[in-house]
């Protein structure tokens, strides 16, 4: 049989794989995009998307031998449930090799977890892009925000995100579509928080749902946010962004567009007589058999870890430590964001007011830390995410009582609780790396991974500091029996995993340039996670989205002029 030939080849459909499928398709290039795990249909899949709670099997709860043997690692993550655990890996089907607890949160299906995302959008802005060249950690980064503010435009009007203008320079506003409306507690909170420091401010999340849709929403399909807050189910109304709701469908309609499903990339086929990568080679996951294809040109974008895992395994004489690798830098500066950190504490006063629909976003409060001088005993910093609610009849799960008496009580919503929760940037550090086991293989004949990653003193004094802010800003605003949270966690559990084949200016010290194209072969690019060169503080899938967009056009331009 001949080897299909494309324009391109994508590696991934989650964010970044979408985005790169539906830019090189609208750009007329015929296009392959490789998904390693089953097809995953938007709507018909949703099974449990419209189910009532009395409807569900166990009510939401997977069963617990089911969670041991299957899902060790996966039950960990927030979205895990009986609704949802068809979108996870099994972690006894999908083993990796642990030198130091690392939570690799996965689903491998059409759209990857794209349908699973907490949706939370923020831009980053030169006060990150500047940070590794100002203290030293990393390298620097070969672009700043000026390189992607046009890409932030673009891919915020074609995703939705909805968000206020709030003249935060190092949040910079976007495009947004109408923001989701603060409560009434949490806008008392805003004000007595900002009448209190002159650089902390709390607005409403920025997130990836719409609220306002415009025509090029509806007509692929898409429409408002319902405030169910069911999101992990699915959302068949197409609200919040994913693959399934946007990209795909944007992709499909060119006509360009071809998907291959249950195709596991085992390696990017380098040749050596042009010194560029001629395609891929694919094990199918349930016959074993292997095939190539080949491309112009191939985006890696198979999760942080998933396209290092390819790249590290693609061999070749003249790359004999995996495809790109001349710097050595693959594989390492492995980063996360630190989490689990922060205080409650309930707000007195607010019993006559309630709130309508279930908003399915909070509040955020942006980094406030070593903005223009070190002002902490660490470098970089930390923002919240969080917001005010009342707890609601399951708050009768650990109440006391029995018969009509309880039930009675249970009618009435708890006292209001204000939360606030920080995500921490952790520095790129050179010793939390992955590498390939050379002894073990998973049932693919790919060599296992192996993880070693841990915080540095870095990042465990900067979660000091996450709890002491959390409690001295909510004592600030009037909050009442204040507890605060520090609950360790493993690297990996954020799901905000990034580095390990870094952009930067040196080939010496980067596997990516400005482009994200590969330093040492040209048609090769990497647009997810594992293109950044730091980790800032904010969500970082809006900026993969911008990167993808912008490395798909700049692709496409030297594919035009022959360079590619």
């Amino acid at each position: 049989m001949s080897t299909p030939v494309y324009d391109a080849i994508v590696v991934g459909s989650g964010i970044s794989g979408g985005w790169a499928a539906k830019e090189f398709t609208e750009k007329g290039m015929k296009t392959l995009l490789v998904e390693r795990g089953p097809e995953y249909k938007h709507q018909q899949d949703y099974k449990y998307d419209f189910t009532n709670p009395w409807e569900l099997p166990a009510r939401g709860k997977v069963a617990e031998d089911t969670l041991a043997n299957e899902y060790a690692i996966q039950q960990r993550c927030y979205a895990m449930n009986e609704m949802t655990r068809e979108r996870f890996v099994k972690d006894n089907e999908h083993e990796y090799i642990q030198e130091k607890p690392f939570d690799w949160i996965r689903g491998y299906h059409t759209g990857g977890r794209s349908i699973m995302w907490g949706r939370q959008s923020y831009r980053w802005s030169d006060l990150d892009f500047e940070a590794n060249k100002i203290d030293g950690h990393g390298v620097d980064w070969p672009i700043r925000y000026a390189d992607l503010e046009s890409w932030y435009d673009y891919v915020e009007e074609f995703a939705g995100i909805s968000g206020n203008i709030d003249n935060i320079p190092h949040v910079p506003d976007g495009k947004f579509q109408p923001p989701m409306e603060l409560n009434c507690v949490e806008r008392e909170v805003k004000k007595r928080l900002e009448s209190k420091y002159d650089n902390r401010h709390l607005i409403i999340g920025r997130c990836a749902h719409l609220t306002k849709p415009t025509k090029v929403h509806m007509e692929l399909g898409r429409g408002a946010c319902m405030s169910r807050n069911q999101c992990q189910r699915g959302c068949s109304f197409g609200a919040y962004f994913s693959s399934q709701s946007a990209t795909l469908p944007a992709a499909r309609r060119t006509g360009n567009l071809e998907m291959t499903h249950n195709a596991i990339v085992k390696e990017v086929i380098y040749d050596e007589a042009t010194g560029r990568a001629k395609g891929v080679k694919i094990v199918d996951r349930t016959t074993l058999q292997e095939r190539e294809y080949h491309a112009k040109v191939v985006f890696l974008c198979a999760s942080t870890i998933g396209t290092t895992q390819i790249m590290l395994n693609s061999r070749s004489r003249r790359f004999p430590n995996g495809i790109g690798n001349d710097s050595g830098a693959l594989g390492r500066y492995l980063m996360d964001h630190t989490m689990h950190v922060g205080a409650t504490g309930t707000m007195e006063g607010f019993d006559e007011h309630y709130y309508k629909g279930r908003r399915p976003n909070g509040i955020y409060i942006p980094r406030f830390r070593n903005l223009k001088q070190q002002d902490a005993n660490y470098v970089r910093g930390f923002g919240y995410q969080g917001g005010a609610s009342r707890p609601s009849w399951q708050a009768g799960m650990d109440q006391p009582g029995i018969g009509t008496d309880l039930k009675a009580s249970l009618k009435n919503p708890g006292t209001w609780q204000f939360r606030l929760i920080g995500f921490g940037e952790m520095l790129p550090y050179a010793h939390n790396r992955i590498t390939l086991d050379e002894q073990n293989t998973d049932q693919w004949g790919i060599p296992l991974l192996r993880m070693d990653c841990e915080w540095g003193d870095n990042e465990h004094k900067m979660r000091e500091d996450i709890v002491d802010s959390a409690v001295e800003m909510l004592k600030a605003v009037g909050a009442k029996d204040i507890v605060s949270t520090h609950n360790d966690h493993a690297p990996g559990l954020a799901i905000h995993e990034m580095g390990t084949a870094r952009m930067g200016k040196d080939p010496k010290t980067s596997v990516l340039n400005k482009h994200n194209q590969c330093h040492s072969v040209p048609n090769l690019f990497v647009t997810d996670g594992a293109a950044m060169a730091s980790s800032a503080c904010q969500n970082p899938s809006l900026t993969y989205m911008a990167l993808t967009a912008r490395a798909v056009d700049f692709a496409v331009k030297e594919i035009e002029t022959g360079r590619l």
